[in-house]
């Protein structure tokens, strides 16, 4: 049995009145639930309070809940709107990027600086790290979703389909076009590191 088929037995529980098929969705949960919020509410106790939040508005909404998308990405989309919406009941603006530098180190390049830490080489790492951070919160919002959910969340491309309603081929060109406009900033970044001594 998939992930996904466990979680569509345990949400039929659930809807049948088993609360303790619900702690489990929880505790299988809760912690990606928590790396999503974060992104939103760099604050720990915060995080928590959310991430309580988003399971009781999933558990109220779980009868209306018919298995169209996966049951983490509807949970997911839960999760980011109350995060949101805590956000702006403590009159914060939403962050413009859903990215975190530490979590932008996808890029090829960027890894292969970790192995000898030199202070150019740090230097240049965190040079990296804001370029792609920079670049992703300028880009369109339907890009930076696209490689944010799939960079950061690891989400498939049939999850991001989902999630986003649109096709899978789209999903592709998104995240092509997201890479492509990554590389383009990083482009000198690297050319600069290869020609130094």
């Amino acid at each position: 049995m998939g992930d996904n088929e466990q979680d569509l037995a345990l949400v039929k529980r659930v809807q049948a009145g088993d609360n303790s098929a619900f702690d489990l969705l929880v505790r299988k949960y809760q912690h990606r639930i928590g790396a999503v919020v974060y992104r939103f509410v760099p604050d720990h106790a915060e995080v928590q309070d959310i991430v309580q939040d988003a399971f009781i508005r999933a558990y109220r909404a779980m009868a209306g809940f018919r298995g169209d998308a996966q049951f983490y990405t509807w949970l997911y989309r839960i999760a980011v709107n109350t995060a949101k919406n805590h956000l702006v009941a403590a009159k914060r603006r939403p962050p413009t990027a859903d990215i975190a530098a530490e979590d932008a180190e996808f890029h090829a390049g960027a890894g292969r600086l970790h192995d000898h830490d030199t202070p150019e080489l740090q230097l240049l790492r965190e040079e990296i790290e804001q370029t792609v951070t920079d670049t992703v919160a300028g880009l369109p919002e339907e890009l930076r979703q696209a490689i944010t959910l799939r960079e950061v969340d690891g989400l498939s491309y049939e999850e991001i389909a989902q999630l986003m309603q649109c096709p899978i081929g789209t999903v592709r060109s998104r995240i092509f076009r997201a890479r492509e406009a990554i590389d383009a900033r990083l482009r000198p970044l690297m050319d600069t590191e290869r020609v130094r001594p």
